[in-house]
């Protein structure tokens, strides 16, 4: 989302004030007369005057500038009472929060040191039972060709089961990183509170549902040095994300798009799982 900035071209007005100037001069035969006399008689009347003109503006601007103070802290004021309307609303849709599956994309760019894009497509599923979270992304494609994995959180622990290669990785000591994957699928606003400093930027339209937009840095110094800054698009009434973009830093980021959002239906039997066999090697990191 980027903003424009419009510059006033003072140039484009210049000629116009010389215009009618000039077509006053031609108008009035006496001009040179007249003219001739201004100085004088306005000389006597100028310095009072541009004195009191220079008082009146200078008021002006202290009224102008006392505003802005006064109004800082109003805006402040309201944006906060916004974030905490926002973050109520997700504790509501917290307490009803029981399973959700998504269709997603995950676009993965990289602009240092040269660009690249990568895109991953698939099925995600999420399971909440009061402390206990799963979150499982079954990815059918990469970048156009079928590449099946399958990605599951559950108990602290990553495993990752890649079908092509037969393998299984297990991340150990991930507890502190799971906030990333409750970000907008089963976590209360109070939860985001403890984990993120987080700043309202406002309602926006997404995929013809209003979004409530939200600027997350992560309090944990480890993990904000990972995930610099995360934005968010939340439905807050149903406690899900339409859109995450997670900033990487060092020139890469991550967008997370969901669609055909299904929230509190049965999930598939093998939502958190997935078959192995004696040749699978499993890898612990």
């Amino acid at each position: 989302m980027a903003k424009l900035t419009f510059v006033q071209n003072s140039q484009g007005l210049k000629p116009r004030i010389l215009g009618l100037f000039s077509a006053r001069v031609k108008s009035r035969p006496d001009t040179k007369l007249r003219l001739s006399h201004a100085p004088h008689s306005a000389g006597l009347k100028s310095r009072p005057d541009a004195k009191q003109h220079w008082r009146h503006a200078r008021r002006k601007l202290v009224f102008a500038a006392s505003m802005m103070l006064f109004l800082l802290p109003v805006r402040a004021a309201f944006a906060a009472d916004d974030l905490d309307k926002v973050l109520r609303r997700l504790d509501a849709a917290s307490a009803n929060f029981h399973t959700t599956s998504a269709d997603f994309e995950f676009d993965t760019v990289t602009t240092q040191p040269i660009y690249d894009k990568d895109v991953q497509k698939g099925t995600a599923y999420y399971k909440r039972e009061g402390q206990t979270f799963q979150m499982a992304a079954h990815i059918g494609d990469v970048n156009g060709r079928p590449v099946p994995k399958v990605v599951v959180l559950s108990g602290g622990a990553i495993k990752l089961y890649e079908k092509l290669v037969n393998q299984v990785t297990t991340l150990t000591k991930f507890s502190q990183y799971q906030s990333w994957f409750m970000l907008g699928f089963g976590a209360s606003g109070k939860e985001l509170e403890e984990k993120w400093n987080i700043k309202y930027l406002g309602s926006e339209k997404m995929d013809g549902v209003t979004t409530e937009k939200l600027e997350m840095v992560a309090k944990d110094p480890t993990v904000r040095k990972n995930i610099p800054k995360v934005t968010l698009w939340m439905d807050a009434d149903r406690g899900v994300s339409i859109q995450q973009v997670f900033d990487q830093g060092q020139g890469q980021s991550r967008t997370c798009h969901y669609t055909n959002i299904k929230l509190n239906q049965a999930l598939v039997a093998d939502a958190f799982t997935f078959k192995t066999d004696k040749q699978t090697r499993f890898i612990t990191q």
